[in-house]
């Protein structure tokens, strides 16, 4: 990946209600280029609500966050310098792959690989022109993944990464994790299973 900034972002004492109910509160966290945060924690205590804050899905409650690069590049707002995937794939199932990534390449702007490029490093390259609708649960989440190479953003947050995938598919997915990180990049993860990529720096919610 061709990030040529050198990021760190930070996080300080956030929180996150819905309604009268607090999720969670005092989140903090400093993150610098080339580092991996895995979110933890029970079940419901949290982990997705604070990538989807983040993301800027959600409102926070209480606290500040800022993603600071050594040289801006641009003024572009926090929105458009990260990658988000959900847990849910977030694919049109009658839609081919090629036309999902084409739609999200539409959507990041400023173009990496193209949609053959990004499946290829999945090797997935022989359903480019096939409807994502015919796909296993393991190969859709492969796509998903694949928008993550078609645009250069410096933070990378990724809802429980390692869904539906089989040993192969996550071994490929660390390695495209590992030159992200590598190359300068950030990334948090919400996750029951850890990547096991060393160095990794955890979040754990819900903890007394």
């Amino acid at each position: 990946m061709d990030i040529t900034q050198r990021c760190h972002l930070l996080i300080e004492d956030l929180s996150v209600a819905r309604g009268e109910r607090v999720v969670f509160g005092g989140v903090y966290l400093q993150l610098g280029s080339g580092e991996l945060a895995e979110v933890t924690g029970p079940n419901g205590v949290g982990k997705s609500t604070l990538l989807r804050a983040i993301a800027g899905f959600l409102p926070f409650g209480s606290g500040r966050m800022s993603l600071v690069e050594s040289e801006a590049m641009d003024s572009a707002p926090l929105a458009e310098r990260l990658h988000y995937v959900g847990h849910l794939d977030g694919l049109k199932s009658a839609l081919t792959a090629r036309e999902n990534l084409e739609i999200g390449l539409g959507i990041l702007g400023r173009g990496r690989l193209t949609p053959l490029e990004a499946l290829d490093r999945l090797e997935l390259a022989h359903v480019l022109d096939l409807p994502v609708g015919y796909l296993s649960a393991g190969q859709r989440r492969r796509v998903a993944l694949a928008r993550l190479l078609i645009a250069d953003r410096p933070l990378w947050l990724l809802d429980e990464p390692l869904t539906a995938l089989d040993r192969h598919a996550r071994a490929l997915l660390k390695t495209i994790v590992a030159g992200h990180l590598g190359s300068g990049g950030l990334m948090l993860a919400a996750t029951h299973e850890p990547l096991g990529l060393q160095g990794t720096i955890q979040v754990r919610l819900g903890a007394r």
